[in-house]
C-alpha cells in the first residue's frame, strides 16, 4: 500500500512536498520519498513521476543529487541570478524556468517566484521556494482524477493553469479600472492616481518576467526531444498560443491604465489651472483696494477729500468702480472664444 502524507507547503525530511504516480493505465496515487526512490531506480513503462520539491528544505537538493539523476545544467539554473523564464533540452529532458505568482496572490502587491521543472518520459520534477498558484491548482485537479497520460501533458496542464491564473489576474485589474473609469466619467473619482499607478506597475512586473515564454515554446517546438508525441506537441502549441493572447490581454490593459491616469493627470492639471486662475482674479481685483488704501493711509499732509464731508463714500464708490472694471476685463478675456 502506498502511504498517504498529508499534503500542505511544508515538506518531509527530504525536501518532498507531495509526490505523485500517474499513467494511462491507471488513476494517480500518492508516493513518499521511498517510493519514489525505488521507483526511480526501476522505473516501469506506461507510468511517470511527478515529484514537488521545497528548495528551502537544504535537504530536497542533496535527495535530488542522489536519486534523481538530473543533469547538471538543472541545478545551474538553481543558483543562476537571472530568473527569466526559458524552456530548453538538456540530456533529452526539458528543463523550464517558470515565473508564476504565490499562491493566495493579491493584485496590490507583485508577489512573485520561480518554478524549476524538469521534464523526462518517466518523470517530471518540480521545484520552488515559495508556494505557487498555479502548481496548486495542478495539484487539486490531478487530486481531482484529471486524466494525464504524459509527462509532457502535465507540464501542458501547468501551463495552462498558469494562463488562467493570469487571466483571473487581467479579470480582477480589468474590474478595477472599469470602476475607476466610470467615476471618472462621473466626475467623482475616488480612486487616486497612484493607485492606478501601483496597478500598471503590477502589471508591467507580470509582462516582462511572464513574456519570455511563448518564444521558449516556440523555439522548444521547432526541435523537441524525440520522446515528445505528436499530440503533446499539438496541445504546447495551443497552451502557447493561448499564453500569447493573454499576454496581449495584459499588454493592451496597461496601455488603457495609461491612457487613464493621462485623462486624470489633465483633469487635475484643468482644476487646478481654474484654482490658480480665481486666485489670480482675487488678486488683482484686490489691488486697487490695497493702493488706494496704502495712500490714503499715508501719514502726511495733503491727502485729497481728508476734509470733504463725503469723502469716504466718494473713495469708495471709486474703489467699486475701479475693481469692478477690473473684473468685468478679466472675465472678457476668459470667455472661450
Amino acid at each position: 500500500m502506498m502511504a498517504t502524507p498529508a499534503f500542505n507547503y511544508g515538506s518531509d525530511v527530504t525536501g518532498l512536498v507531495w509526490g505523485f504516480l500517474m499513467g494511462s493505465v491507471a488513476p494517480a496515487g500518492s508516493i513518499d520519498a521511498k517510493e519514489a526512490e525505488a521507483w526511480l531506480r526501476a522505473p516501469v513503462p506506461g507510468q511517470f513521476v511527478w515529484l514537488h520539491f521545497n528548495l528551502s528544505n537544504a535537504a530536497s537538493e542533496r535527495w535530488l543529487h542522489a536519486h534523481a539523476g538530473l543533469p547538471d545544467e538543472f541545478y545551474e539554473t538553481l543558483h543562476q541570478g537571472s530568473r527569466s523564464t526559458r524552456i530548453e533540452v538538456a540530456d533529452d529532458a526539458l528543463i523550464a524556468v517558470v515565473n508564476d505568482v504565490l499562491h493566495n496572490f493579491s493584485v496590490d502587491t507583485a508577489e512573485i517566484s520561480t518554478l524549476w521543472v524538469h521534464v523526462t518520459p518517466h518523470g517530471v520534477i518540480t521545484a520552488r521556494r515559495k508556494p505557487l498558484e498555479s502548481i496548486e491548482r495542478l495539484r487539486q485537479d490531478v487530486l481531482g482524477g484529471a486524466p494525464l497520460r504524459s509527462s509532457v501533458e502535465l507540464l501542458v496542464h501547468l501551463l495552462r493553469d498558469q494562463a488562467d491564473v493570469l487571466v483571473n489576474i487581467v479579470r480582477d485589474a480589468v474590474a478595477r479600472v472599469d470602476t475607476a473609469e466610470d467615476q471618472l466619467l462621473a466626475g467623482r473619482l475616488t480612486r487616486r492616481r497612484e493607485d492606478l499607478g501601483a496597478l500598471r506597475r503590477v502589471l508591467v512586473r507580470l509582462q516582462r518576467l511572464l513574456a519570455p515564454e511563448p518564444a521558449a515554446l516556440f523555439r522548444l517546438l521547432q526541435r523537441p526531444p524525440a520522446w515528445v508525441a505528436p499530440e503533446d506537441r499539438q496541445e504546447l502549441r495551443q497552451s502557447t498560443e493561448e499564453f500569447t493572447v493573454v499576454l496581449s490581454d495584459l499588454a493592451a490593459l496597461q496601455e488603457r491604465i495609461k491612457l487613464l491616469q493621462e485623462e486624470i493627470a489633465a483633469r487635475v492639471n484643468e482644476d487646478n489651472n481654474r484654482s490658480l486662475f480665481l486666485l489670480t482674479i482675487v488678486t488683482v481685483m484686490a489691488l486697487p483696494i490695497n493702493l488706494i488704501a496704502g495712500l490714503l493711509g499715508m501719514n502726511v499732509g495733503g491727502v485729497p477729500l481728508s476734509q470733504h464731508p463725503h469723502g469716504f463714500w466718494l473713495v469708495l464708490g471709486f474703489t467699486a468702480l475701479v475693481t469692478g472694471a477690473i473684473a468685468w476685463m478679466l472675465l472678457r478675456l476668459q470667455r472661450p472664444r
